[in-house]
């Protein structure tokens, strides 16, 4: 059935890029993939290649040939291994909250969002508090899972709203409400 709904999926961004006269492309990966160096290296000037000729690529797991020992399993952490293959700046994690908090900000009103995270390990038991969101599989345990494995690699995260208008704008404004997950250290990039 995913291999039926990576076409609709396809399609969907092709027409909401073409409004904007931007093509794009489907990378199907797999934790294999990342793991095997010349994969690993091919999905790496896939990327480059594409941005290269000004396309955008809409990377996926390839569910459809994913087994349990090998599946990457949500599109958080894919996209902290992604952000690595990519030497990344930056890595932005959408969520339907404006970041980690104190407290389940859905329930609880005295959840206060945390700005600046330098020690992951520190803040699991919030993870465990949020719980999982409206969207997605993995809710927000698997977004301090990809923002620790983006800043082992170097790279810092930012955690915010995927509701929020204007996110970029506000984002180079410092207007946005979010959490920002720094790296301890700037680390040589590693192969996840």
């Amino acid at each position: 059935l995913c291999a039926i709904g990576q076409v609709e999926l396809m399609s969907a961004y092709r027409d909401i890029f073409w409004d904007s006269s931007i093509h794009v492309a489907q990378l199907l990966i797999t934790r294999e993939d990342i793991l095997t160096p010349k994969r690993r290296l091919y999905i790496r000037n896939t990327l480059f290649t594409l941005l290269d000729e000004g396309v955008v690529p809409i990377v996926n797991e390839n569910d459809s040939v994913s087994v349990e020992e090998i599946e990457i399993g949500d599109n958080d952490n894919l996209s902290a291994m992604t952000a690595d293959l990519w030497s990344a700046d930056l890595l932005i994690l959408l969520s339907d909250v404006d970041g980690l908090y104190t407290k389940d900000p859905h329930t609880n009103p005295e959840a206060e969002l945390i700005t600046c995270v330098q020690d992951i390990e520190a803040c699991r038991g919030m993870a465990d508090i949020c719980g999982k969101g409206d969207l997605g599989t993995g809710g927000m345990e698997t977004k301090l899972e990809a923002a620790e494995l983006a800043n082992q690699n170097g790279i810092p995260v930012i955690l915010t709203n995927s509701n929020t208008e204007n996110i970029f704008s506000k984002l180079i404004n410092d207007e946005l409400q979010a959490t920002v997950f720094l790296p301890q250290d700037k680390l040589i990039r590693s192969n996840i």
